[in-house]
């Protein structure tokens, strides 16, 4: 019997809906939906910042409401291929190179924020560059309507019973499904309960985050400095996620299984980091390194007009 007070993990279908036409099976899934919902939400606060033409260099906009569309298009291919191939890269490599059929079975999960962000990134320098919009200013905008897709991903995650946090007997610790999820180690007695990391990534990468860089474009005037915005993404997801990866199992190609107790333990072999944390330091370390910058030219800018 267990002495301690947790929560049971909701029952909830890893599917909205399904349903089957002539003998094949169609499905939409949480994290599916989260996407598309994210990118829409996206969409949406591109298109108010661009209606408030104050808020922007020079008092305009870096581009017209029509071409938020068209570089939407560039979005989706680079959040999906650079999404996986950075998985494939970062993460499962050997095991790809001995079966490369299954790099393209992506229905059986598998996708990287990081590579996703560099996908992003190639995908909005392409699209700027063809279109002549200034590169700095559409990555602040962009940056500025990531956080709620980052949000719905996380809570798809915990949704879907997946990329759970450590054992714990903290009274929100929730018992997740599977047998992987329930495996504490031989020295847990009772009833193995995790973290739900993927709230806790939720409540830092999408609602705090979210509310800080809405409140410096609003409020504080941080899109008139082209790439601080975008910087401050940078430097706060690594931060986020640098700290969650303490409280989050590590992926299981980095896992050293047990400690000499017999526990699982959280850390790979990457130096004693886990590799999303690998990942997330050079993006903490550009991210402020792209704010002070900004401010630097900000500062210059300000002694040539006053001479």
């Amino acid at each position: 019997m267990h002495s301690y007070s947790y929560i049971p993990f909701p029952n909830i279908s890893p599917d909205v809906f399904s349903f089957t036409i002539a003998g094949y099976s169609f499905a939409l899934r949480w994290y599916a939906l989260a996407y598309i919902t994210g990118l829409l939400i996206g969409w949406r606060i591109v298109l108010q910042l661009l209606r408030a033409p104050r808020l922007w260099p020079g008092d305009t906009p870096p581009m017209a409401p029509r071409q938020v569309e068209d570089l939407l298009t560039y979005v989706i291919l680079g959040v999906v291929l650079g999404g996986r191939i950075g998985y494939v890269l970062f993460y499962n490599l050997p095991d790809y190179l001995a079966h490369p059929m299954q790099i393209f079975e992506v229905w059986h999960g598998g996708m990287s924020f990081h590579g996703g962000f560099l996908g992003v990134a190639l995908a909005l320098t392409l699209y700027t560059r063809a279109q002549k919009i200034p590169l700095l200013s559409a990555a602040d905008a962009l940056a500025v309507a990531t956080p709620p897709g980052l949000f719905l991903g996380r809570i798809a995650n915990f949704i879907n019973g997946e990329l759970w946090g450590l054992p714990s007997h903290l009274p929100w610790a929730v018992a997740f499904p599977g047998p992987e999820a329930q495996d504490c180690g031989p020295n847990w007695l009772t009833i193995c309960t995790r973290q739900p990391s993927q709230i806790y990534e939720a409540l830092m990468e999408g609602v705090i985050l979210g509310t800080v860089l809405l409140w410096l474009a609003w409020r504080r005037g941080w899109l008139k400095f082209p790439g601080r915005l975008a910087g401050a993404f940078f430097a706060g997801y690594g931060l986020a996620r640098f700290i969650v990866e303490f409280f989050r199992e590590a992926d299981a190609q980095f896992i050293t299984p047990t400690d000499p107790a017999g526990n699982v333990i959280s850390f790979g072999s990457l130096g004693g980091f886990s590799m999303g944390q690998v990942l997330s330091l050079p993006m903490i370390a550009i991210g402020l390194g792209v704010v002070l910058w900004t401010a630097r030219r900000a500062k210059t800018a300000a002694k040539r007009g006053s001479t």
